[in-house]
Parts: structure tokens; sequence; C-alpha cells
């Protein structure tokens, strides 16, 4: 299967360090080498790269460890392919415009026999469950709402939505439109909170340490979700199977497992 990365923060952060690490799972320290991607919110725009290659040979990969862009709101993703061949339009993350702001999902898991019933303004483009599931969602939450409701309300629609998607497989998941990160476990997903007093962490998947504390400021903070801890020396929480958590400004909002069925 896939593996997950997303960013949420306080103020505009990069994601160099956490990136770098992860980049490694996409061919070299494990098989996750069927193409990658990476989204960066810049206020109510986004830059978007994606590629076929694996991620730890991808020269486009290289650039942005490299030429780190800053951003509060970051989802990466590198793929194992089970369904849908390995192309460019099924690399994740995949992006649509709902309620005139960019939204990017990316999955982890496989959707058996999943061909959802789908309208004229979301269809996908390639040929995975993970754009054919992202797509539903999107046709959902806009016949449930007609303008763009609050985060709250959002939360509340999503955990309608998820069992309804769930039963047909694995359904681990991103989902942002800026403001803010939508994580949701079906069997493995973690998080932690880097925020001040800043400390040292080290990357499981390459020879990396930084010390946070002097690179940031006392206001910076950032959530980091991954499928698999990324550092051996920081406290990672894992969710729980079933569980949907929105994040803000680098803040985890609530909690709470879904009616699975």
């Amino acid at each position: 299967m896939c593996q997950l990365l997303a960013l949420n923060c306080a103020t505009p952060t990069d994601a160099s360090f956490s990136f770098t690490g992860f980049c490694r799972r996409g061919g070299a320290t494990d098989n996750h080498a069927d193409g990658w991607g990476i989204a960066f919110f810049e206020g109510r725009g986004l830059r978007l790269f994606i590629d076929h290659e694996s991620a730890a040979n991808s020269r486009m990969a290289e650039f942005l460890r490299s030429y780190p862009l800053k951003s509060r709101n970051i989802v990466a993703h590198v793929r194992k392919a089970t369904i849908g061949e390995v192309s460019l339009e099924n690399a994740h993350p995949f992006t649509r415009e709902l309620w005139g702001r960019h939204w990017v999902f990316a999955h982890n898991g496989d959707l058996k026999d999943y061909f959802p019933k789908l309208h004229s303004a979301f269809r996908p483009v390639g040929t995975t469950d993970s754009e054919r599931a992202f797509c539903w969602l999107m046709q959902e939450l806009a016949k449930s709402h007609a303008s763009l409701p609050s985060v709250e309300e959002l939360t509340h629609t999503l955990r309608e939505l998820i069992p309804q998607v769930t039963r047909f497989g694995t359904f681990n998941f991103l989902l942002s439109n800026g403001e803010a990160m939508w994580a949701h476990c079906s069997t493995k997903l973690h998080y932690l909170v880097r925020q001040y007093p800043f400390s040292k962490a080290t990357l499981m998947d390459h020879d990396w340490t930084v010390n946070f504390a002097e690179v940031n400021q006392p206001g910076d903070r950032a959530a980091v979700i991954v499928t698999t801890p990324l550092t051996s020396d920081e406290q990672w929480t894992a969710f729980e199977p079933g569980e949907l958590k929105v994040f803000v400004d680098g803040l985890p909002q609530g909690g709470g497992s879904l009616t699975e069925s």
C-alpha cells in the first residue's frame, strides 16, 4: 500500500526535513516506488508536484528537498500501486475545486469493487479507487452544503460520509482545503505536534538530525501526520482505527471513532 504525509502549521513552514525522510520510503528504505506527489497551499493558491517515478530517484523530488517551499498546509504521498497502473494521472495527491477553494486528497488503502455513482461535476481522470473516492466525497459535500461551511460543519458531514466508503475496504486518507487538515485512519496513521519548547529530531530513513529550537520561533507550531513515524526520538501518537481528526493551526481540534459498516 501507499504512505501518507501531511503538515498543518500555525505559521508558514517548510517540509524539507519530513519530506526528505518520507521520500526515502519511495523506493529506497521501502518499496513505495510507483509515483509520488506533494501539494503546498499558499493562501488561496496551490502548488502541486506529481511524478510517476519513485520519490527516492526523482529529480523533481530532489529539487524540492533542496528548494523548500513554505506553507501552512502540505499533503504528500508515495505510491505502491494496487488499483490503477503506474502513470502520472494516478499519482496522488488529487485536487478539485469546490466553493472557490482548492481541495487536496491523498489515500492509502484498497477499496474493492468501488464504483460510486458520480455526477458530471466530479469525475476521475485516472483509474484509481482513491480518485473515485475523492470525487464522491466532493460530490456529497457539495450536495450537503450550498456554500463553504465551517470546519466543524465539514467535520460533521465527513463523519456521516466516511462509513459509506469504508465498507468497501481500507480508507486511510488526508484531506485539506488550505484552512484545515482532516485525517482519517482505517488501519495505521500517526501524528505529533512540534511546538515550543522545541527539541532535536532524527529521521529514521535518513542520516539527518535537526535541532528545531535553533530554526523555529516560540509562536511556530506544526502538526505532522504520517502513516509510520518518521523520527526515532520524538513521541508519536497513533490514531485509533476508525478515527477522524481535524487539525487547525497545528493542533488537533478533536477526534473520535466513526461507526464503521
